[in-house]
């Protein structure tokens, strides 16, 4: 991780053995803003770490207790996904992302929300999985992207906050989030071990690890989890069906047959099953199949830097069915079991070279993905098993980038992105409607568009200042995705439908940013104002078939930021917090739906290098700017919404090294609340028929046992 007094500048000095390179490339966890570390309770408290030198001078914190994030500039997050957080570590890779300032979650039961940034929502925010893409394949997005990652298995979480960076796929308008893993590094022959268990509340039950084993010329990895959890009872003493079921495995092998050069395979699979209190059916299955190969070569002659080349493949099969994990309700929309099984296969690779001098530094590429759709389903106990897979959708993307860093002066870069994306969906559906299935007019045509985007951007620290500061514009031009072309009941007026007559998105935003870090304090500040022309934007309504959803374009103005400080008093204390604001607004309609309010966050933290001890207080304001009827394809705005304040505390203790204990209590004074960006109950539960949100959990504890090896 940078200091905030450097410039990223990729190093030339050539290194004896391909290992040490990797070790290099290892990004440690440099400043956490908020490890809140916590309570002694019973005798059963939390591991606070102490530092520990990284081999390059950096200081890698060890185990923490994460309540939220502090960045490494002022728009770009790096945190260490293994270290424990509050509230209770996270079950997908969407919950972790709670804890970076901006971020919220469409709530809809115990795991699974979709994440939204600054309030955009979907393709808007590019998701990878070590290095590859992911899509779900639910219509309604019951398993996003993140439902497949596991954060613990990974190493390290990574964000770019706005259309700041083009490397890594398009549409990337609102930002893009990276869950890597890392290369396992041997000196000699050895082996690495991290495990974890974390019990807590409403049966909460964890298992994690995460071993290697190899030399310098050879490793093997493999890392698996199990997770599961009951139905959470809200502070209202009310049962919420929640409950979870879910594992992952992955393994990769390496091999290193010279000083510089690099050859690794992966496979990894996974499964689980979800109840969601807001929707109609739940998640019986949610498998995964992985593959993945890359080549990397470093340390050329001249100012050749590296090249890198990956390959994935990446499979979902999803079960929806509304009888497995509850009983068909007699009297709503689906009186009959009913299953619905839909799965998506994205195939997809990278070409990435890097050049570096003392005066600037480029990437440049390409990408190219391939998705292909498919869905069966029947009425009856797993009668879809029988029926014939029809493929409904496929889509490609091949796309050209190009990132330079030009050091114009000390501490003064100018940084600048070409990206070209050439897109096509073809409509494979011979029929559309649910309920009463007609033929489809847009049969077997395809959509086909050039999308640029592109950014510029100034960083510059003045000499001698503790403050580094940047401006940037950047612009993106998105290709409406697989749930804004095919899942909408209609499209715009006029038009045949969704996939006919919806427009990309085009995006223009401008990004400005501090971060000041000298001696007792770390103080950031990231703002933005955007303009989103074509903006696609979801109309809920009843028909005479049950609800309606038409998907149209507006224009629409954005704006907000983020921002947070740290203070520590002496080296034992630390304060911290962060606020952040999103407003929106649509060209003579009104607000822009599905915004999260204004949510702030204070922290405190004690830590002697043995016992710690930390509180959080996270205060969320009214949402009263709200537009009901419109949202996204998950969920519209219910209504304005009350705000709240829930209070955490947590707390740890080293017993050596190696072996650490993190604990914490959630919502300690069990106050009944529901986030704003929420699914309305549904009426299989006993939800009444006006839209009720889904209440947060009540008080719950947990514990969490981690070893490192």
């Amino acid at each position: 991780m940078q200091a905030v007094s450097d410039f990223p500048k990729r190093p030339v000095t050539r290194m004896p053995r391909f290992p040490a390179l990797r070790r290099r490339d290892r990004i440690p966890v440099a400043h956490p803003l908020f490890v809140a570390l916590s309570l002694l309770f019973s005798g059963a408290c939390v591991a606070a770490d102490g530092a520990a030198p990284h081999h390059d001078g950096v200081v890698t914190l060890d185990t923490l207790v994460v309540t939220d994030l502090t960045p490494t500039l002022a728009m770009t997050f790096v945190t260490d996904t293994k270290l424990p957080r509050q509230p209770v570590p996270a079950s997908d890779g969407a919950d972790y992302l709670k804890t970076v300032p901006g971020f919220s979650l469409i709530r809809s039961g115990g795991t699974n929300g979709d994440p939204v940034l600054r309030g955009m929502f979907g393709s808007r925010l590019n998701l990878l999985a070590d290095g590859g893409h992911m899509d779900g394949a639910c219509p309604a997005r019951m398993d996003n992207t993140l439902s497949y990652v596991s954060p613990e298995t990974y190493d390290r979480l990574e964000v770019v906050k706005g259309p700041q960076t083009v490397l890594w796929g398009p549409g990337a308008s609102a930002g893009t989030v990276r869950f890597e893993r890392d290369i396992p590094f041997f000196d000699a022959p050895g082996m690495k071990l991290n495990a974890g268990v974390t019990f807590g509340s409403f049966g909460r039950n964890d298992q994690v690890i995460d071993t290697s084993a190899g030399n310098a010329d050879l490793y093997a990895r493999v890392t698996a989890n199990r997770s599961e959890s009951d139905d959470y009872v809200d502070g209202n003493g009310d049962d919420v069906p929640s409950a979870w079921k879910k594992w992952n495995a992955d393994a990769a092998f390496g091999w290193a047959p010279d000083a510089d050069s690099l050859v690794e395979v992966s496979a990894g699979s996974g499964d689980g099953e979800a109840r969601y209190a807001g929707r109609a059916m739940d998640g019986s299955q949610f498998r995964r199949t992985s593959y993945g190969a890359r080549a990397e070569r470093r340390n050329f002659e001249g100012s050749l830097d590296k090249v890198d080349a990956r390959l994935y493949y990446n499979d979902v099969d999803h079960v929806m069915d509304n009888y497995t994990l509850r009983e068909p309700d007699p009297h709503g929309s689906m009186p009959m079991p009913i299953a619905s099984n839909v799965g998506q296969t994205t195939t997809g690779g990278r070409l990435a070279l890097a050049w570096s001098t003392d005066a600037w530094n480029l990437d440049a590429g390409l990408d190219a993905r391939e998705s292909r759709h498919r869905k069966r389903g029947a009425m009856g106990r797993d009668a879809y098993r029988a029926q014939p897979w029809t493929h409904d959708a496929r889509s490609d993307n091949i796309g050209v980038f190009a990132e330079l860093g030009w050091n114009l002066a000390p501490g003064s870069k100018l940084v600048g992105g070409l990206r070209l994306d050439r897109a096509s969906v073809e409509d494979q559906r011979a029929t559309t409607g649910s309920m009463m299935p007609r033929p489809n007019p847009t049969q077997g045509q395809t959509r086909r568009d050039t999308l640029p985007s592109g950014l510029v951007r100034w960083e510059i620290q003045p000499q001698g200042s503790a403050t580094m500061w940047h401006l940037g514009l950047g612009h993106v031009e998105r290709m409406p995705d697989y749930w804004e072309l095919f899942s909408p009941t209609l499209g715009p007026a006029g038009s045949a439908n969704a996939f006919a007559g919806i427009e990309p998105e085009r995006t223009t935003q401008l990004d400005v940013g501090m971060h000041y870090r000298a001696d007792r304090w770390d103080a950031w500040a990231s703002l933005y104002a955007g303009r989103i022309q074509d903006y696609i934007l979801f109309q809920y309504s009843q028909g005479m078939m049950g609800a309606v959803t038409r998907a149209t374009n507006v224009d629409a103005d954005t704006r907000g930021g983020e921002v947070g400080f740290d203070f520590r008093p002496n080296g034992e204390w630390k304060l911290g917090g962060s606020l952040a604001y999103a407003w929106g607004q649509i060209d003579g309609v009104g607000a822009l739906p599905q915004m999260p309010p204004l949510d702030a966050r204070f922290t405190a933290s004690y830590d002697n290098k043995r016992w710690s001890a930390g509180a959080l207080w996270r205060v969320v304001a009214a949402q009263d700017r709200v537009n009901p009827g419109y949202g996204n394809v998950v969920g519209q705005d219910l209504g304005p919404t009350p705000g709240f304040a829930v209070f955490s505390i947590n707390g740890g203790y080293r017993f050596t090294e190696r072996l650490q204990l993190a604990a914490g209590i959630d919502n300690l004074f069990d106050r009944a609340y529901a986030e704003h960006l929420n699914l309305a109950g549904n009426a299989a539960f006993g939800y009444p028929g006006d839209p009720t949100p889904i209440n947060e959990p009540g008080r719950s504890a947990w514990l969490k046992l981690n070893y490192r090896y």
